[in-house]
């Protein structure tokens, strides 16, 4: 996915209400902006750091500028939580993910669950229906590993539910973590910032539900997906070893 216009680089004062920053453009111009994830947004908010905005003349935005990416630990990071959808489509569409690609359809926020929409639905006369819920990782706290999530996300423990619940129906459920950062070969479930989600997680895989972790690759001109990378948790370990084994899953 590339930018549809250029970023513009400036230097982080500050970012507070979760959902504003503070920022200095080289130029030595103060400008406030939106900043489009409302999670912890673990160790990106550094006053001092390199970022990237995105700028928008629309007359309906209270704000011109919009923070899209965060250089920290020397890699730059997506923070945009708008973005992880659009890319999974294009991890998809790149045969990254298992067989997703060979659907013949994709719908997206689509209802199901309990008034929830599944970010991405395929369907195929063969195939039959895969739900593919998406969610963005951008926190590291040990080199190479990166986790999810930065904050409690009951939302997203309902998730992991409603997709065990597409299994006993029938059908195909997916948890996708998409990656914003490349500095990392392992992703695993941070347990003690909210152990109800990695509960949910656990029941999720063991009633059938698969999970994968795309890493991507990112510049200031694009973001770009670019392999699967190991979920380290038990239960996704029992089925690899299973898969290597005898074939199936």
């Amino acid at each position: 996915m590339k930018f549809k216009t250029p970023l513009v680089p400036a230097t982080l004062v500050s970012r507070y209400k979760r959902f504003l920053f503070d920022a200095v453009l080289d130029d030595g111009t103060k400008v406030t902006g939106s900043c489009p994830n409302t999670g912890s947004m673990w160790g990106l908010t550094t006053p001092g750091s390199r970022i990237w905005l995105s700028e928008h003349d629309s007359p309906t935005r209270k704000y011109r500028h919009c923070l899209e990416l965060v250089e920290a630990d020397g890699t730059i990071v997506g923070i945009n939580t708008g973005l992880p959808n659009r890319l999974a489509e294009e991890a998809i569409g790149a045969g990254l993910i298992s067989n997703l690609g060979d659907y013949a359809q994709l719908k997206r926020e689509q209802k199901y669950g309990q008034a929830s929409r599944i970010d991405i639905l395929l369907e195929d006369p063969q195939l039959g229906r895969a739900y593919v819920e998406v969610k963005n990782v951008h926190m590291t706290r040990v080199q190479g590993l990166f986790e999810f999530p930065d904050s409690v996300t009951t939302r997203g423990a309902k998730h992991l539910d409603e997709l065990g619940d597409v299994i006993e129906a029938g059908h195909r459920a997916v948890m996708l973590f998409l990656v914003q950062r490349s500095d990392g070969s392992r992703l695993k479930l941070c347990r003690d910032l909210d152990p109800y989600y990695a509960a949910a997680f656990d029941r999720a895989v063991g009633r059938g539900v698969e999970a994968f972790a795309v890493r991507c690759d990112i510049t200031s001109e694009e973001i770009r997906p670019v392999d699967l990378i190991v979920i380290d948790e038990p239960g996704m370990m029992v089925r690899e070893d299973r898969l290597l084994k005898t074939g199936h899953p």
